[in-house]
């Protein structure tokens, strides 16, 4: 896409937030001095997250037509009210996705199929609707087997199998445990993962391939049980072959759906260098959007809005290694103590300057003892609302420089009640990296630098 430029005067800006994710760019569309709602649902989990940094509104139908720059950050809920406000309002306003995009990341039957009409090889698997038929399914052809939820609501029907043996356990106790059934079983393809996205507006893909790495256990060495993410390592690259093979085959098909927005896939490359998609992201994610902001040079409302009238304005530091590790609080990942738990914890140590390199997720202010000309004192300051705090980052020119500033910046802070994060994001590119880039993948890209 050719760049153009276009300086906007202060915007208005609206986030749908339906899972409390989005407090970053909320706030820094309001340090950049746009005028910021963001809507973030009024339940326990999520009704102190911005509370005394951004103004939160509990209901969003009534912004939409208010705001310049609409900003879905989930495809899961109210797609439809989104779908009906793009019908109505003829000029769009909305970035993010839509009913029907949103299916290609959450029905993995649908995703897989609009990869194939695309050109793009898919690896085989076969969908059930009953553990009868899958248990035989596996019995049958005694291989290794990745199980994925066809569901995104039941994401507790993932699991890649070691041998047979353990995913025919794994069926069984779900049948058991009467766990709904909708799931696919994929053929296992050994190999190391790396994820594409790009921004794609009205006049095609903007300047800019993401090259990503996610980390996704909760413990050192991917053990633990699965979370949301617990860090990424991104880059952003003018030239990816990976990009090439995965996202420039879907343009036509996004030009079709008028798609605005980040769209992003997952990928295995094994050992003879073919590289095979796993599952798409068609949203913004976290921290992956995290980290774009801090490598975004410019306004991040201004460059939106010039996506939507189908212009490039995006700055990005190009080539550069990000590092996002997420910091929380327990009891993370289960979200099971009473909310007051994990309300107010104080978060101190935030410098003026680290708020380039901090971005909040579940935070606000709260009224906490500080330390003000030597005397302690009560005052608004930066807390915890919920147990997934922040993500931290760190830019170098190398993976492991990367890291080492992120962590650096984590340990300045003070949370007192046990914060947690990984202490290994990145570090698994050490051995993965060399046989990527044997095939051409992500080239140029330092672990470390040699000695």
């Amino acid at each position: 896409m050719k760049h153009l430029q276009q300086a906007w005067k202060r915007l208005r800006f609206l986030i749908v937030d339906p899972l409390g994710n989005a407090l970053d760019p909320a706030m820094r569309a309001q340090r950049e001095g746009h005028e910021v709602k963001i809507f973030i649902p009024d339940k326990p989990k999520t009704e102190k997250i911005g509370q005394g940094l951004v103004t939160v509104v509990r209901e969003f139908q009534s912004w939409l037509r208010w705001a310049d720059v609409v900003l879905v950050a989930d495809n899961r809920k109210y797609m439809r009210d989104i779908d009906n406000h793009r019908t109505t309002l003829g000029n769009n306003n909305v970035v993010g996705p839509s009913t029907e995009t949103s299916q290609w990341e959450n029905d993995r039957i649908t995703g897989q199929q609009i990869l194939r009409r695309a050109g793009i090889a898919t690896i085989p698997s076969k969908e059930f609707s009953d553990y009868a038929a899958a248990i035989s399914y596996v019995k049958k052809h005694d291989r290794r087997f990745v199980s994925k939820p066809n569901d995104e609501d039941n994401k507790a029907l993932s699991y890649c199998a070691k041998t047979p043996e353990d995913m025919l356990y794994m069926l069984e106790r779900w049948q058991k445990l009467g766990k709904k059934m909708n799931f696919i079983l994929q053929d296992f393809v050994e190999g190391s993962e790396m994820a594409v996205g790009g921004w794609f507006g009205p006049l095609g893909w903007n300047e800019g391939w993401h090259e990503n790495w996610e980390f996704k256990k909760l413990m050192n060495n991917e053990l633990g049980v699965a979370t949301g993410e617990q860090g990424t390592v991104l880059r952003i690259v003018k030239k990816s072959k990976l990009a090439d093979k995965m996202l420039l085959p879907l343009t036509q098909e996004l030009h079709k759906q008028n798609y605005v927005g980040y769209i992003d896939v997952n990928c295995i490359i094994d050992a003879k260098g073919q590289a095979w998609p796993l599952e798409f992201t068609t949203r913004v994610g976290w921290p992956t959007y995290n980290i774009q902001l801090g490598l975004l040079q410019g306004d991040s409302v201004e460059w939106l809005k010039n996506l939507l009238t189908g212009m490039d304005t995006s700055i990005w530091t190009y080539d550069s290694v990000a590092i996002g590790v997420v910091l929380s609080v327990p009891d993370y990942p289960y979200s099971h103590v009473t909310r007051r738990e994990v309300w107010g914890i104080p978060i101190y140590g935030i410098k003026q300057g680290l708020w380039k390199n901090l971005h909040p997720c579940e935070m606000m202010l709260a009224e906490c003892p500080r330390r003000v000309n030597g005397t302690t004192i009560r005052a608004p300051t930066p807390a915890t609302a919920g147990d997934y705090v922040l993500v931290m980052t760190g830019v170098a020119a190398t993976v492991k420089d990367a890291a080492h500033a992120a962590y650096r910046r984590l340990e300045s802070l003070t949370v007192p009640n046990s914060p947690m994060w990984r202490t290994d994001i990145g570090r698994r590119l050490a051995r993965q990296l060399p046989k990527i880039q044997q095939h051409g993948y992500a080239t140029g890209m330092l672990y470390t630098t040699a000695i």
